[in-house]
């Protein structure tokens, strides 16, 4: 910040002693200096830097939840051998030693409720965590010297509410798990996906929670200082 200011100076006393030439190179030069120094200075609150980017691992993980056939889980007895069937959202599949055979979930299964109300959360929670991490990234800017803070918490109000969207199937799935579509010769459990699903909200709700300190969070003086520095502005006579 020094150095621009001092180019900045500088390319003030030079309008008096040199050429009008000379006077708009330095011109040029103090102000790109001043805005790659501001660049360089520009700072993003921790509280937003943890939101951004542990709302998109929570993302990610949910999507992998979703699409992942391993809601619910168990052996099932096929004479001399013994397979594992699981059950997903969208399809089911059975692995038998090195094979494995997957096929849309059947008809009983898909027309049960809590299967039906998961898979409508689960992809809400898709979509609404989505559209957080869009309205975070506008909020957050980090292109620019200072963060929209009220945006940025609102997007963090937003990420909140897709981890709870995700956690209600999630604990609706697993309390009610031998209630759905019970099958006389499996005994399921809960499966993998599960607990890619629950890691997946509890990153968007850190995330989140995180996003929304942005409303309480203060403006630092030194920031405040820059900001009034980088608005300064100077009558030119050429």
């Amino acid at each position: 910040m020094k150095t621009s200011c001092f180019l900045r100076d500088s390319c003030l006393s030079a309008w008096l002693q040199q050429g009008s030439d000379c006077r708009k190179l330095l011109c040029k030069l103090a102000l790109c200096v001043h805005q790659i120094v501001s660049i360089s200075n520009m700072r993003t609150p921790p509280p937003m830097i943890i939101g951004i980017v542990s709302a998109p691992v929570g993302l990610v993980l949910v999507f992998v939840a979703v699409l992942t056939p391993q809601w619910r889980q168990g052996p099932i007895n096929l004479g001399k051998n013994i397979a594992v069937k699981s059950d997903g959202l969208w399809e089911s599949c059975l692995e038998l030693q090195d094979t494995k055979q997957c096929w849309p979930v059947t008809t009983l299964y898909q027309r049960d409720e809590i299967v039906q109300w998961s898979r409508a959360l689960m992809l809400s929670s898709l979509l609404v965590c989505g559209m957080g991490i869009i309205v975070a990234s506008v909020g957050i800017r980090c292109w620019m010297d200072f963060p929209l803070r009220n945006v940025a918490g609102a997007s963090g109000i937003v990420i909140i509410l897709a981890g709870s969207l995700c956690i209600t199937p999630l604990t609706l799935y697993t309390t009610l798990l031998h209630k759905i579509s019970p099958d006389t010769d499996t005994q399921y459990e809960g499966g993998s996906s599960l607990y890619f699903g629950w890691a997946g909200s509890c990153f968007e709700m850190v995330g989140g929670l995180a996003l929304a300190l942005s409303f309480t969070c203060p403006k630092c003086k030194k920031c405040g200082e820059s900001g009034q520095n980088a608005r300064r502005t100077y009558d030119v006579d050429y």
